[in-house]
């Protein structure tokens, strides 16, 4: 099974609807939507569309060691879950939270207390970890580690979440032969489930020739 979004309303919520079933929430990665936004988003979605939330930046800043901040942070996380019904909780490091061993202590005592408050759990630690050690990581925490399946390959997990950035960063888009290419791959993955999240400033279209290329 492959679930398909973006990262972020990349147009107007009511035509994203439309064309995807899947969303990470970007707001709350930054602040906390209003409540007649939450309100809005929940009547206007489809039956069965999910919200996946992105953590609020303090935990990042906080290297994802324990105290006040984070516990702030994740209980209005948890607010805002409740109001969209979210699975799902998203987590990104900074750039420079590199895999020293502190790090790795606290990232994995981390993720073993929030997996207590969210159903399905994800981190993205991005270019600065193997990605392979953070699976590891992921499997000791019963959580998923995000990768990007066009630089790091294939997860060998049951499950697994991947972002898409961008060939060369944000602001690039993805062009027909690297779509064709991460098709091919998606279509390989021996994945009981597997979400594929466009995060680049053009998420919306090449998420939809991806779905189109995939057969979704």
């Amino acid at each position: 099974m492959i679930t398909v979004g973006c990262s972020g309303f990349a147009v107007p919520a009511t035509r994203y609807f439309k064309e995807y079933g899947f969303v990470e929430v970007q707001e709350t990665h930054r602040a906390v939507p209003g409540p007649g936004t939450i309100r809005r988003w929940r009547r206007e979605a489809p039956n069965g569309f999910q919200f996946a939330l992105l953590g609020p930046r303090e935990i990042a800043q906080e290297s994802f060691r324990a105290g006040k901040v984070i516990e702030t942070a994740l209980s209005t996380l948890e607010l805002v879950q409740e109001e969209l019904h979210a699975q799902v909780a998203i987590f990104i490091a900074s750039p420079d939270f590199a895999n020293t061993r502190p790090n790795r202590s606290a990232l994995k005592d981390f993720l073993t207390i929030v997996k207590a408050r969210f159903a399905t759990v994800v981190f993205d630690v991005g270019a600065a970890w193997n990605p392979e050690e953070a699976d590891e990581l992921a499997e000791e925490t019963s959580s998923l580690a995000a990768r990007d399946p066009l630089q790091h390959g294939l997860s060998k997990r049951g499950r697994a979440y991947y972002r898409l950035p961008g060939p060369a960063g944000h602001k690039s888009r993805y062009e027909d032969p690297a779509i064709e290419r991460l098709a091919e791959i998606a279509k390989c993955a021996e994945h009981e489930h597997a979400h594929y999240v466009f995060t680049n400033v053009d998420m919306f279209a090449d998420g939809r020739r991806f779905k189109r290329a995939v057969g979704l």
